[in-house]
């Protein structure tokens, strides 16, 4: 993603992405770090929902990363927005809230990505670098907030091979890379990672794959 320090390369293979904040100071600081950073090439930035939403229809960006409470609406509201539209921007929501329902709430949206507004800044742009390959990023630390009660008692008894896939959806894998990487079809790969969700106690693949980072079951 970062080209090979030509500007046209750059421009060409760069992540458009836009920020909303409605915190100022926040918002300085990712927008210009996101300037200054290889890869991406910031298309614009909100300070609320409705400034966010009109910015996302006029730049089309590939990722809106979104502060998850905003005066109006806020990440969760554009994400389904987004969703019922033909829009193709993937929304990473930006949080101080670790608050399970509202991450289940977005989940349910299509929101693809979160992460701690505490993260460091490079994890952020690992975040949404992932976002942007097609996977979906979940911090570590929020995983045990998503989990359901039992996971704990049943996380151990995840099979080698469904930590294999875990693990490779983790780098950001579709389920066909992840089957050739494997040498398993694409339908076994989907089975594994089922297999996985109900030991977990995780509603979705994301979960899954986020509880078992927060918990060394990979790496």
């Amino acid at each position: 993603m970062s080209g090979n320090g030509n500007g046209k390369d750059v421009a060409s293979t760069a992540i458009r992405i836009i920020v909303a904040d409605d915190h100022p100071a926040i918002l300085d600081a990712v927008t210009r770090f996101l300037e200054s950073e290889r890869g991406f090439e910031l298309v614009g930035r909100a300070g609320d929902g409705e400034e966010a939403l009109q910015v996302i229809e006029e730049t089309k960006p590939e990722i809106a990363l979104l502060d998850i409470r905003m005066p109006g609406f806020g990440g969760i509201e554009i994400a389904a927005k987004l969703a019922a539209s033909p829009a193709t921007t993937s929304v990473v929501l930006f949080t101080a809230y670790p608050e399970r329902a509202l991450l289940l709430a977005a989940l349910d949206v299509g929101v693809r990505g979160f992460i701690l507004k505490e993260a460091p800044l490079d994890e952020l742009a690992r975040a949404l670098r992932i976002v942007a390959g097609g996977a979906s990023y979940i911090d570590a630390s929020l995983a045990g907030v998503l989990a359901g009660p039992a996971v704990n008692d049943r996380m151990l008894t995840l099979t080698k091979r469904e930590r294999d896939v875990l693990r490779l959806l983790a780098q950001g894998m579709r389920d066909e890379q992840a089957g050739r990487t494997l040498s398993i079809s694409p339908l076994t790969v989907r089975t594994h990672v089922q297999h996985a969700m109900a030991k977990l106690s995780c509603d979705t693949r994301t979960q899954a794959v986020a509880v078992a980072l927060r918990e060394s079951l990979i790496d």
